[in-house]
């Protein structure tokens, strides 16, 4: 396995596949089957561990995991104008800036 292994696994279960699949947010290309979630879990790790070594051993960077990354707290959303204006008085109602409004109702469906 990768030493400092940091990256982000979900395991799930397959409805099409019978079977539960391991993933990892950092290499969406890759994923392991497996008939339990633990064995998922290890297959998913092995397969990101021989791809990382594969790209290291060719002299490319490898992808930086999402749990050490730093965010700003800031992106760019575009909604309809309708819902802009929508929550823009939602928000003058509430006596609360758009965006406090708008981070408050993201978060509550995370």
């Amino acid at each position: 396995m990768i030493e400092q292994d940091r990256y982000t696994y979900r395991v799930t279960w397959s409805e099409e596949d019978e079977e539960y699949l391991g993933l990892c947010a950092e290499f969406p290309s890759l994923s392991w089957l497996a008939g339990d979630p633990e064995e998922a879990l290890r297959g998913i790790r092995q397969v990101v561990a021989d791809v990382v070594a594969d790209i290291q051993a060719n002299g490319e960077s490898i992808p930086e995991p999402l749990a050490v990354r730093k965010y700003s707290g800031k992106f760019l959303l575009r909604i309809p104008p309708d819902v802009h204006r929508r929550l823009a008085i939602e928000a003058a109602e509430a006596g609360v800036s758009l965006n406090r409004l708008a981070s408050a109702k993201i978060s509550q469906r995370i």
